[in-house]
């Protein structure tokens, strides 16, 4: 029986704003290149896969500055050229550096408070397990999370990122069930639900674009609200966890 649900954070209860096809187009036009906001979209679909698995294989919050300019410039690479949109890696170096420099904040997907809400009404404890480094209190707190959210652990806090255990153990210590009482919800594979899968938690894939393929015996939602129908089946019907 599930007791605690837990979230990554990034890209599935919040979300950068101004979002990143608009901080990516301001960037673009500065250097003279033309991109819309659907192309990018994509481009950020398939970089996203090289960053997940970039930074599974050799963290990046544990590389030196140089060697995370190299790697972002690979991955704005990556984003035009799927885009339609070639370019040199100095080019695209270039672009990545006017992109970051772009003031952000993050900012609650519009799903995110009546899914949460409607999940603590029902009995639900709440929480998050994400990669960020940062310090969670103050994010969360901005996004209006403070209230809903029993508790947050992060990559700082844990000593390694997901997918490795040492992260998904602290959050079993924090929530203080048996891993096959969490069904912990993200939007990448590995990081998220082979992650938690390896601890013998349930997953479940947040797929807000559709760019995900099925994962075998792993439900996928488009939106948060569907976790309702993943822990309470119709009449008649097998939950899928």
């Amino acid at each position: 029986m599930i007791r605690v649900i837990t979230f990554d954070f990034y890209n599935t209860l919040v979300r950068f704003w101004p979002p990143l096809e608009d901080i990516q187009q301001v960037a673009c036009r500065r250097m003279g290149l033309n991109v819309s906001r659907e192309a990018i979209r994509r481009g950020y679909a398939k970089a996203d896969i090289l960053f997940n698995r970039a930074n599974e294989e050799d963290p990046l919050s544990l590389r030196s500055p140089e060697r995370r300019l190299e790697f972002f410039a690979e991955y704005e690479q990556v984003i035009l050229e799927t885009a339609g949109v070639p370019v040199t890696v100095n080019l695209a170096r270039q672009v990545w550096s006017l992109a970051i420099a772009v003031p952000k904040e993050f900012t609650p997907f519009a799903d995110t408070m009546p899914a949460l809400d409607a999940l603590r009404k029902r009995g639900y404890r709440l929480g998050v397990i994400t990669n960020l480094r940062a310090d969670l209190v103050p994010l969360i707190r901005k996004a209006g999370l403070e209230d809903i959210l029993e508790f947050a652990v992060n990559s700082t806090q844990a000593g390694m990122e997901k997918p490795h255990p040492p992260i998904f153990q602290e959050a079993l210590r924090r929530a203080a069930v048996e891993p096959g009482e969490i069904l912990h919800v993200g939007d990448q594979v590995r990081s998220d639900v082979a992650g938690a899968r390896a601890m013998g938690m349930k997953a479940a894939l947040l797929d807000r674009g559709g760019w995900h393929e099925p994962v075998e015996d792993c439900p996928k939602i488009s939106v948060l609200g569907e976790i309702i129908g993943l822990l309470e089946p119709e009449s008649g019907t097998q939950s899928p966890l």
